[in-house]
């Protein structure tokens, strides 16, 4: 069943074939939305519940299907309906684990919380869940050559599937000198032509747009719709994973607002097909040394706040313009959602804490957790409220990060202590 999905204009309404592959409005510039008929399956929201269900216990021993395995496809007709199974580029992504807080719940108050770890995707980040669709739709339009500005995930996510399809050319802008090198090294290691910018990651995604235009280049950061599809599933995967409850919070760290925004948009189609009967609270958590949509919550967004992002540990939601602001506040709004901001040392500690307790997520993680901790503290989160934590990526990829952390004092410090090679020091430092 084709020809289900087009692209719709946010601002104005404008409508467009999916197949022009557009990033912008050719009316007023603003960005579109993925509109599909998903009524025209026919199917009632237990009868979609049914069949998620059997997909996800069904035995996966088509090596030809790799797809079969993905926690995005899985949900193929309500993520891509237009694009055949034949063009799916799939490692397989999703399927991450969804982690009881435990302990580190009860320290944190949240007696209900859940960690849904997007650290456990192809590349260690959420970002492939929106790659494997993005590249996907690439090679069905055509591109032999897709583009992004990064601040890393992205850019190790659009090297891996690029370089899973014969022929085609990943190019990544970076902030020279603004990401890690595990996250630099992975786009090398895929092939990507990767070029360092003296700028920020808002200048490269300027200067990608220009590239874009430019050239026959398929642009594929977050303001593409088509890739942000694949994101949607977070938030679909996570209501499945609790034996399909809704929790009552998503918490969800923000940078380019992009995620946000997908997974909104994701409950709300649910509810639309009544898969899901009730709405979360969604709430949006920034570093306080990048938080340009916090201030424009903060103003009722009245205005559209945007600014230099300082520096901050977590620097993949290093942003001072998110370009997915539009679709993030209509979530926000319609979900009843909070925006939160938090501090350096409050996201540090919360990344040493999560860490402690064995979870192993990025400091830009721990700014989600820092921040439902906080709305538990000033009472929005309830004692008995079921949180879900979005985790984006694996710790591993800031790994100087935490030896910095244990190394320079923090709260949570665990130094390493050098000691003569005796067992009698070995045992006085045993206590």
């Amino acid at each position: 069943m084709k020809g289900l999905s087009s692209l719709k204009c946010v601002a104005c309404g404008a409508s467009f074939p999916l197949a022009e592959a557009r990033t912008a409005c050719l009316a007023c510039g603003s960005l579109l939305d993925v509109v599909s008929d998903l009524h025209a399956f026919g199917r009632t929201g237990s009868a979609w519940q049914d069949l998620f269900d059997r997909r996800r216990a069904a035995p996966h021993s088509e090596a030809s299907r790799p797809f079969e395995t993905s926690g995005v496809w899985r949900f193929r007709e309500h993520v891509l309906p237009d694009l055949p199974e034949s063009g799916i580029v799939s490692k397989p992504e999703g399927a991450t684990r969804l982690y009881a807080g435990g302990a580190l719940g009860e320290e944190l108050s949240l007696a209900r919380l859940f960690l849904k770890h997007e650290g456990e995707n192809p590349t260690l980040s959420f970002k492939d869940r929106g790659m494997t669709v993005g590249v996907s739709w690439a090679r069905a339009c055509g591109f032999q050559t897709v583009a992004c500005a990064s601040t890393g995930d992205t850019s190790a996510a659009l090297a891996a599937y690029a370089a899973a399809v014969p022929g085609m050319r990943a190019v990544v802008l970076l902030p020279q000198g603004k990401i890690t090198d595990e996250q630099l090294s992975q786009a090398l290691a895929c092939g990507a032509t990767t070029l360092g910018l003296d700028t920020d990651f808002d200048g490269c995604m300027r200067l990608v747009a220009e590239l874009t235009a430019a050239r026959p280049v398929f642009l594929l950061n977050s303001k593409n719709a088509v890739r942000i599809e694949g994101q949607k599933t977070i938030g679909w995967e996570a209501v499945q994973d609790l034996g399909w409850r809704v929790p009552d919070w998503i918490v969800v760290p923000v940078g380019n607002a992009g995620n946000l925004s997908a997974i909104g948009k994701g409950l709300r189609e649910w509810l639309d097909l009544g898969v899901i009967g009730k709405k979360p609270r969604l709430a949006g958590i920034q570093a306080s040394a990048a938080d340009p949509f916090y201030q424009s919550y903060r103003k009722g967004f009245s205005e559209r706040v945007t600014r230099v992002a300082d520096e901050t540990a977590a620097s993949a939601i290093r942003i001072g313009a998110p370009v997915s602001h539009p679709k993030a506040e209509r979530e926000i709004r319609f979900f009843d959602g909070v925006v939160e901001s938090v501090t350096e040392t409050e996201l540090l500690d919360a990344f040493a804490l999560a860490n402690r307790h064995g979870f192993a997520i990025c400091p830009n993680s721990a700014v989600a957790l820092a921040g439902a901790a906080k709305l538990r503290q000033a009472g929005a989160i309830k004692k008995d409220d079921l949180v879900v934590v979005v985790a984006t990526a694996h710790a591993l990829k800031f790994s100087g990060t935490m030896s910095r952390y244990h190394r320079g004092g923090g709260r949570l410090a665990n130094p390493p202590r050098l000691l003569p090679a005796t067992l009698d020091a070995i045992l006085a430092a045993l206590g």
